[in-house]
């Protein structure tokens, strides 16, 4: 909570020095004026005192532009809206100029000159693009991922914009939703300091910055849990399950400040999340004190109807407005309907009056109310947008993002000066994919293409064959022969193999997992020449890769990394860079395993392979091919004396967990030593092990570091069966190694 004290305090400061030129009818009933709080909370009123119904239901409307499909355009329909008062915010509209445009008919055309929030979704970069946030998590690396996010919404304010539609804190289990992209992955604790990490970075220090923007922690909540990972289907889950897994990415972004959130399309054990108030009034606003608005998703205000909750829209807008929505996105609902439901009483307008004020305090605390162009600079938006320092950034975080999978016989790094490579598959020289989804406003033209990295990396000697060989989807062979020739004559070949970018996101759901298309085909016949084959997988979700891994001597894992994918894929290839990726989420071995995760329960019947009767399936191991924490090195980790300060602990203490670990290769290398913890035995049933901390340590070759990580009982705490979040007496298992699948493990009593 402190970090998110100090965003308030300074900006209720901010605006506390703007509220110095109000006038004097704003002025009248005040006990302090120089209490920051009072002073935002009376400019507020002033202004809501002056406002019609109808312009007070224009703060609560958003509407989108015509850019994604007709460039730099807005309806002229909304324009004559936002004349009139009746919009509030906009979305999908940038440049400077562009929003001065739209600030203008919102400023200089209307009665009160109340001017407009701009939203996007920037959800890993804006024009210079980082890897999607699932890949990035793979570099277990918090203060990156807060720059990407800095970085991002540096670029994003000079072009105009306040408010980003991220980050994405949804716990995914299941790899068939394509929205597993945006997020963290499977782990409740690592998705919450993520959360926490890209809030900071999104929002900076001091609102109101000209290189910081709202962020909005979506989407409230479970939807990384929908039933057969079907985007927007259902989900049915207890309320333990909910406040243990799903909750408390949410709860981090809240307590790192975050301006803003975003409910789910989803339901919630029959409850749509638009029309859940006790999500929203209740935890949200009542238990987590948050004070800043919420805003529907694309017309989800609407979809009360289709979900079976709301008879027509107006009891829609209704339901919505009274659990806690303040901004409806793109619906028209609340435009449409809440007058006539104030007017007919079904609506108080105080109810009207709450949200609009919370919309209101946000356009104070950016400094719109007095400097509405203050975004719209266009010197700044040259000087801010891609430098260089932007680019180098996004190669440092894009190879630090890259998993190594597998590789036998040392076949990674390749020789700089190896006489000839084939780069064989779709992905090789493709500028558009590497983008991956959501990539805002990322131009394809700027991304170095993985053919472009090696070229740049390799000697002047090397040979470079390149065949495309297949499309990503479909069933085209004609150019297996080309790409078999190109393959023939090389000394290595580098598959660049994967997903298409519109095949994971939103409305992306996969039934089956494998490489789509004719790729897998491919990758087989060329195993058959008989030459070292390594797989640089692109994709935005876990894949089923037991063909791959039985076969293919080296694998790299390299998501969708963005702008500068070539360059980081060739760091790593070549050997500039030690890859010390490791997976946020499991990889199943079959679909049939999903949900698969590390922090599963036991069951009655736990596993035991000489005993039918217990919990497996008959064709597949229970364990994923690749665990979750799971990632190779070019060298070797060893641990090893791992001991406790304290062996036994009160139920309030803390205690530090330490381990040597050592470097046992030849290279120096990057080590994630995460730390896992039993209860094992609970008033309720408890994961098999949990993560509870990660360290990263730099070991030059025969390098021994004792690593100390601490352990405090707030992260021995669960809801027990009273569904009260408390610490219990007796016996914890504590684990340390380099994955959630290879550990070694000290006892620990609570008393």
């Amino acid at each position: 909570m402190i970090k998110r004290n100090l965003l308030t305090l300074v900006g209720l400061q901010i605006a506390a020095t703007m509220f110095i030129g109000c006038s004097q009818d704003g002025l009248r009933g005040h006990r302090d004026i120089t209490d920051p709080l009072q002073l935002l909370n009376d400019r507020v009123e002033t202004l809501l005192r002056q406002m019609t119904l109808e312009e007070k239901i224009g703060q609560l409307t958003m509407y989108s532009t015509d850019w994604e499909s007709t460039g730099p355009s807005v309806p002229s329909a909304y324009k004559d809206e936002i004349k009139a008062g009746r919009v509030g915010s906009i979305f999908n509209g940038y440049t400077a100029a562009f929003t001065r445009e739209l600030q203008q008919y919102a400023v200089e055309h209307t009665r009160l000159r109340i001017p407009l929030l701009f939203g996007y979704d920037v959800i890993h970069g804006f024009k210079t693009i980082f890897p999607i946030p699932l890949g990035e998590t793979a570099s277990w690396d918090l203060s990156l991922m807060e720059s990407s996010a800095r970085i991002a919404a540096t670029e994003a304010a000079a072009s105009g914009l306040h408010w980003t539609f991220g980050p994405m804190v949804d716990v995914a289990r299941d790899p068939r939703w394509g929205r597993i992209a945006e997020g963290a992955g499977e782990d409740t604790f690592l998705g919450s300091l993520v959360a926490a990490a890209r809030v900071r970075g999104f929002q900076g220090d001091v609102p109101g910055s000209d290189d910081a923007v709202l962020a909005c922690a979506k989407h409230f909540a479970a939807y990384g849990a929908p039933e057969g990972g079907r985007d927007y289907n259902t989900v049915d889950i207890s309320e333990r399950t909910l406040r243990e897994v799903y909750l408390p990415p949410f709860k981090a972004a809240t307590d790192a400040g975050v301006a803003t959130f975003m409910t789910a399309f989803n339901e919630i054990a029959g409850v749509p999340s638009t029309a859940n108030k006790w999500l929203v009034n209740d935890i949200l606003r009542g238990e987590w004190k948050f004070d800043g608005f919420v805003v529907s998703d694309f017309t989800s205000i609407n979809e009360l109807v289709q979900h079976g909750v709301a008879s027509d829209l107006a009891d829609a807008g209704e339901q919505a407005l009274e659990s806690g929505v303040d901004i409806d996105m793109q619906g028209a609902v609340y435009h449409k309907e809440l007058a006539q439901l104030v007017a007919s009483g079904r609506v108080n307008e105080d109810v009207v009056d709450a949200a609009a004020k919370r919309v209101l305090a946000w356009k104070f605390k950016l400094g719109l109310v007095d400097d509405p162009y203050k975004f719209s600079d266009g010197q700044r938006e040259l000087e801010r947008t891609m430098t260089a320092a932007s680019l180098e950034q996004a190669r440092v975080i894009g190879k630090k993002s890259i998993v190594l999978l597998k590789n036998a016989n040392s076949v990674l790094p390749l020789r700089k000066d190896i006489g000839s490579i084939a780069l064989i598959g779709p992905l090789g020289d493709d500028k558009k994919e590497p983008l991956g989804s959501w990539s805002a406003a990322g131009n394809a033209q700027h991304v170095v293409t993985l053919l472009e990295g090696v070229k740049a990396a390799v000697s002047p000697t090397t040979q470079i064959f390149v065949a495309k060989g297949t499309e990503l989807s479909g069933d085209d062979r004609s150019g297996f022969a080309e790409a078999l020739v190109a393959a023939a004559k090389a000394d290595v070949i580098v598959a660049a193999l994967g997903e298409a970018a519109w095949m994971s996101g939103e409305a992306a759901s996969r039934s089956s997992l494998g490489l789509p298309g004719l790729q897998l085909e491919l990758l087989k016949e060329l195993h058959k020449l008989g030459k070292p084959v390594v797989l640089v997988l692109m994709n935005g979700r876990p894949l089923i890769l037991n063909w791959e891994q039985e076969n293919v001597p080296a694998i790299l894992e390299t998501w969708f990394l963005g702008t500068q994918t070539g360059h980081a894929i060739a760091d790593v290839l070549f050997g500039d860079y030690n890859p010390s990726g490791r997976l946020p989420v499991s990889f199943p071995r079959a679909e049939g395993q999903i949900p698969l995760y590390y922090n599963a329960k036991n069951t009655g019947r736990p596993f035991a392979a000489d005993n039918k009767y217990t919990s497996k399936y008959l064709d597949v191991p229970n364990t994923p091919l690749y665990p979750f924490g799971f990632g190779l090195s070019y060298t070797t980790f060893a641990y090893a004396n791992l001991r406790l300060s304290k062996s036994e602990i009160d139920n309030n203490e803390s205690l530090e967990v330490l381990v040597d670990v050592t470097n046992t290769g030849a290279r120096a290398g990057l080590e994630t030593v995460q730390l896992y913890v039993t209860d094992v035995v609970g008033s309720v049933t408890r994961p098999v092990r949990e993560l509870r901390g990660f360290k990263q340590v730099q070991l030059e070759p025969n390098e021994t570091q004792t690593v100390v990580l601490k352990l405090t009982s707030e992260e021995l705490a669960f809801y027990n069966i009273a569904m009260q979040r408390v610490v219990e007496s007796g016996k914890f298992v504590v684990q340390v190694g380099t994955n959630s699948d290879s550990l070694i493990s000290q006892q620990l009593t609570v008393r």
